[in-house]
């Protein structure tokens, strides 16, 4: 079945793509407590990348099936879990990257969205917030993505989030996303 075409960013409203990621359905995957059944033999590379066995995964539908039963535990893991069986997945960062920002509106009234690379849409603010990390090569920004699972926002649109942040004369220099400040500096 082929993966269904992900609307262009640019072309979508804020209120659409809160609507649209609103309407994504994903598998109840908190609720279900399988049995623990290994390593799956697959990680997720800092830059987003899926591995199975080594090799890189190239069909974007099957690391979007694999990314909607992906869960964080309690310890900071990452597990593959479906009604029957849970299986340990390396994780190099983040399991997501945010790859594309969209903003409307200025200041304290501002909205921003992100696309992910696989192709979901989060709206940054209240539960899906932003983040920094200081790092030896620099800031990590992250966004709050769902049940403790977080993208790390790629370096060009880490780029656009800086200079909106220097845009609007805050203090200290931050962005705001539907009524959520977001200081753009490690805590």
């Amino acid at each position: 079945m082929p993966m269904p075409a992900q609307p262009d960013l640019a072309s979508l409203s804020l209120a659409e793509i809160a609507r649209l990621a609103d309407a994504q359905k994903l598998p109840p995957v908190a609720s279900w407590n399988p049995a623990h059944c290994g390593h799956s033999d697959m990680r997720i590379a800092r830059d987003g990348t899926w591995f199975h066995q080594g090799s890189p995964i190239g069909r974007p539908a099957m690391v979007r099936l694999f990314s909607t039963i992906l869960r964080r535990e309690p310890d900071g893991s990452h597990v593959l879990v479906t009604p029957v069986e849970k299986l340990d997945i390396d994780v190099e960062d983040a399991p997501f990257v945010a790859v594309e920002m969209k903003v409307e509106g200025e200041g304290a009234g501002a909205e921003i969205a992100f696309r992910l690379n696989t192709g979901d849409l989060v709206p940054a603010g209240p539960g899906h917030e932003i983040r920094f990390e200081e790092h030896a090569d620099g800031p990590h920004p992250y966004l709050q993505v769902r049940d403790g699972l977080e993208a790390l926002i790629a370096r060009p649109v880490y780029y656009e989030i800086a200079a909106l942040a220097l845009d609007n004369g805050s203090h200290p220099p931050g962005i705001w996303s539907r009524g959520a400040f977001f200081p753009v500096a490690p805590a």
